[in-house]
């Protein structure tokens, strides 16, 4: 099994976040976004759409691409321990909370598009970083006011169990974090960022803990 993936790249921080949950070890391979390296050709070969992660299964079968997919797979032929409850409301309710910052948040942050409004819109700096802080504050605040006071919420974000919406909580609070904002306005989701942090499969796949991290 071979990971491609980026030190900074949250989506495949919940990649290693999940693998190290479940045991699984995987080859890597880095892809350095910032040096544009996603557009080689031999990695548009591997995935056309010239993101991070890729996951290649021992098979030989397709490459498996997009984080959730990859999650959900991994669930699915790795069911021990459980990153989904076993009820189907468990389930649909964990799943919301993931694409919150999933499919909401940082799809608008990614690389690519901090590109595009740098290079092609011409906006300045502060004006990306207005837009960064915005779009991240207002995912952060969606998590937290579906986590606050309601009843589900435990420990962890589902009950007292880390579920998939721990490990894309987590992972984007940490790239929350990387753009320099404060997590402490969020208590709910600060109290489950420490509780999770604090277990060495979460630690040890922070962006700063990979090879490829910036030595400073």
């Amino acid at each position: 099994m071979k990971l491609y993936t980026y030190w900074r790249s949250l989506a495949t921080l919940r990649v290693r976040i999940a693998m190290n949950l479940k045991g699984i070890s995987a080859d890597t391979e880095i892809v350095d976004l910032q040096a544009g390296h996603q557009r080689k050709p031999e990695f548009h070969a591997v995935n056309p759409q010239m993101v991070v992660p890729a996951l290649v299964l021992d098979d030989g079968g397709p490459i498996l691409f997009q984080s959730m997919a990859i999650l959900e797979y991994l669930e699915e032929t790795h069911p021990a321990p459980a990153l989904l409850p076993k009820d189907p409301r468990g389930r649909a309710r964990v799943r919301g909370i993931s694409q919150i910052t999933v499919a909401d948040t940082h799809p608008l942050v990614v690389p690519r598009i901090r590109e595009y409004i740098l290079k092609d819109l011409k906006l300045d700096e502060a004006t990306l970083a207005a837009w960064i802080k915005h779009w991240t504050t207002a995912g952060m605040r969606a998590v937290e006011e579906n986590l606050a006071g309601i009843p589900q919420t435990g420990v962890y974000c589902h009950g007292d169990s880390v579920t998939l919406a721990d490990v894309c909580t987590v992972a984007q609070a940490i790239g929350y974090q990387l753009f320099g904002n404060d997590l402490g306005q969020f208590p709910t989701v600060k109290r489950i960022f420490d509780t999770c942090m604090a277990q060495q499969a979460f630690a040890s796949a922070h962006p700063a803990k990979q090879p490829d991290a910036p030595k400073k």
